[in-house]
């Protein structure tokens, strides 16, 4: 079975991968951000970044798999928001409007010395929210560690009238692309699939 580290903290891309019943390891990445260049590039680079910050301070061999989400309302990136007011002003933006989410991803197995790389896209159509409505929202979310200052899940399923393309996507972690990723570096999703292990979210 082979070592799978996540550089990553969030707890949505671990929760994916251990749906799988996979085993994970997780060493958040300090790596430096990029926060400009075409959405794709930005958010490709951050993943390699992220990738290459952790296996190179690994001291045994391991799958490493890294990531980076950001939303982009046109081409304007929005992340994380600092305060609940700019997160409450970053909904009212989306608020009807159809945004996109795009998430690199980089993978590498240090002991293969092999690596990849690709990003996801999918579209997001919020629908039309009143104040108070995003409001009540930000107060039971807290989205602070959210890029646009949203989730799809819990409280976030009321935001959303319509998906194109994957849904895990928007939660952080495009398990298909991730899947596909890895076996062009000759790992496989469903071979570390634990049957007895895996969950339904």
């Amino acid at each position: 079975m082979s070592r799978i580290v996540l550089a990553s903290a969030s707890p949505r891309r671990r929760s994916l991968l251990e749906a799988l019943g996979l085993t994970i390891e997780v060493v958040p990445s300090s790596a430096p951000e990029n926060a400009e260049g075409a959405p794709e590039e930005m958010v490709v680079g951050n993943a390699r970044a992220k990738r290459d910050d952790i296996a190179g301070r690994l001291d045994q061999s391991a799958v490493v798999i890294a990531a980076d989400t950001l939303v982009f309302l046109g081409d304007e990136p929005l992340g994380k928001p600092v305060t609940l007011e700019e997160a409450v002003s970053m909904i009212c933006r989306l608020s009807g409007q159809t945004h996109r989410v795009i998430t690199g991803v980089a993978v590498c197995d240090t002991a293969k010395a092999k690596e990849a790389s690709g990003y996801e896209t999918t579209k997001v159509t919020f629908r039309e929210l009143t104040n108070p409505e995003i409001e009540r929202f930000v107060d039971a979310v807290q989205p602070l560690d959210r890029a646009g200052a949203y989730t799809v899940d819990g409280p976030g399923s009321l935001l959303v009238s319509k998906y194109s393309g994957c849904y895990q996507n928007v939660l952080g972690l495009p398990m298909v692309r991730l899947d596909d990723l890895l076996r062009s570096i000759d790992v496989s999703l469903f071979d570390l699939m634990d049957a007895d292990k895996s969950v339904f979210l």
